[in-house]
């Protein structure tokens, strides 16, 4: 299974993300779990908050957040930077009811940009330090894995674009962002992020995570 998966990432996921992102895109970061011990986090990481813990279905190892207690729970992971940067990670919840998980990746640290798939309000959302920037239409399906996707990049002198997309695991990304933000202040230095909100009560999982640069931007590390 992890060959499988590793071949499938390498095949249509990894390469053709830094493909669509340029010759010069370059991996800072990419963690898959299957060399993680089981019932910890990976030391490369720091948690801001919640129960996180490596498990295992048998076949895959993943990063799990539990059903319980409910609230706002993050990761943080790769180096430290200010724009010309990308995250991506495979997310996982269930529906109970009504209720449904939120769903999160982020950049720029805790204070900066996350990108929330929210299936109860059907919508995929930017946020910065916690307020809403932009909201859009989005499906999401119970007991599958989404693929989330952030990047900043600087545009101008004083002009930068926040972008983000999500798509189900198995279906063609989309060809164009989902959202994309003007920005005219500077982003905060910072790390990236996965998050989850389990509000349905049910776990999260978070599996193959990656930092990558945007070649086409002007990238500007923390000092």
């Amino acid at each position: 299974m992890r060959h499988l998966r590793t071949v499938a990432c390498l095949a249509v996921g990894c390469a053709a993300y830094l493909a669509a992102q340029g010759p010069n895109a370059k991996v800072l970061y990419q963690e898959d779990f299957e060399q993680a011990e089981l019932g910890k986090v990976p030391t490369n990481m720091t948690v801001l908050d919640g129960a996180f813990t490596v498990k295992s279905d048998g076949t895959n190892r993943f990063l799990w957040l539990p059903g319980t207690p409910v609230d706002d729970f993050s990761v943080l992971f790769g180096p430290s930077r200010r724009d010309g940067v990308a995250v991506t990670a495979r997310l996982y919840g269930t529906r109970r009811g009504r209720r449904a998980p939120v769903l999160a990746v982020g950049l720029n640290g805790a204070s900066g940009y996350e990108l929330q798939l929210a299936p109860a309000k059907k919508a995929l959302e930017l946020f910065k330090a916690k307020q809403r920037l932009v909201s859009v239409p989005a499906s999401w399906e119970s007991g599958t894995w989404t693929w989330l996707r952030l990047q900043v990049r600087k545009v101008g002198p004083s002009s930068w674009k926040i972008e983000g997309k999500a798509w189900p695991q198995g279906a063609p990304e989309p060809a164009q962002w989902m959202i994309v933000y003007e920005e005219t202040q500077e982003p905060p230095p910072g790390r990236a992020s996965v998050a989850g909100y389990p509000f349905a009560d049910t776990p999260i999982q978070f599996d193959d995570l990656s930092v990558t640069t945007v070649d086409d931007a002007s990238s500007t590390a923390t000092p």
